[in-house]
């Protein structure tokens, strides 16, 4: 597959971003790679269009697999596996959100509650029961608030997301 310039850029640039994020830079432009497809590839065309080792690619696409984020298809007289990644951006957003909160946000939250629960605690410093437990509300705040977030429509979402940057505008010049 031939990318054309613009493809090229988008790709780099996620790779970049991916990198930022935590996200193995080749991983994230495979995933790029997959989103502009927009049809499933197989990993020899992947390597050859990214022009990177066959052995990263699988590893690559793998790593997307458990994040649920590509999804394995078979064509019909075609051996090989393909794979593909969901097109709609509102989908990949919420399944990065539900990955992230599983392996970064949920182990966070069982730390925080286990030290305060835990019998040691009276032993701590001034402030450290306290800063624990407002970190803790805070998160399982934003956490409460995600879900609800994600449990809308799309489109219901954006309008929420409309309302609420017109209200933040709305205190702030109150504010000022």
């Amino acid at each position: 597959m031939e990318l054309k310039p613009i493809a090229e850029r988008f790709i780099l640039h996620w790779g970049e971003m991916g990198s930022r994020w935590g996200v193995n830079r080749t991983v994230a432009q495979i995933h790029a790679l997959l989103y502009l497809a927009g049809r499933p590839l197989d990993a020899e065309e992947i390597a050859q269009t990214l022009n990177v080792a066959r052995s990263n690619v699988s590893t690559s696409l793998k790593e997307l697999q458990a994040w649920k984020l590509v999804r394995m298809v078979h064509l019909l007289g075609d051996r090989k596996d393909h794979f593909e990644t969901s097109t709609d951006v509102w989908e990949l957003f919420k399944l990065i959100v539900e990955g992230r909160r599983q392996r970064e946000i949920d182990p966070t939250l069982g730390v925080l509650r286990a030290c305060l629960d835990d019998p040691q605690l009276p032993a701590e410093d001034d402030g450290t029961e306290r800063r624990i437990r407002e970190t803790l509300e805070f998160m399982e705040i934003l956490t409460t608030w995600s879900d609800e977030m994600l449990r809308l429509k799309p489109e219901t979402l954006m309008k929420t997301l409309g309302v609420g940057a017109k209200l933040s505008r709305a205190v702030r010049k109150k504010d000022a």
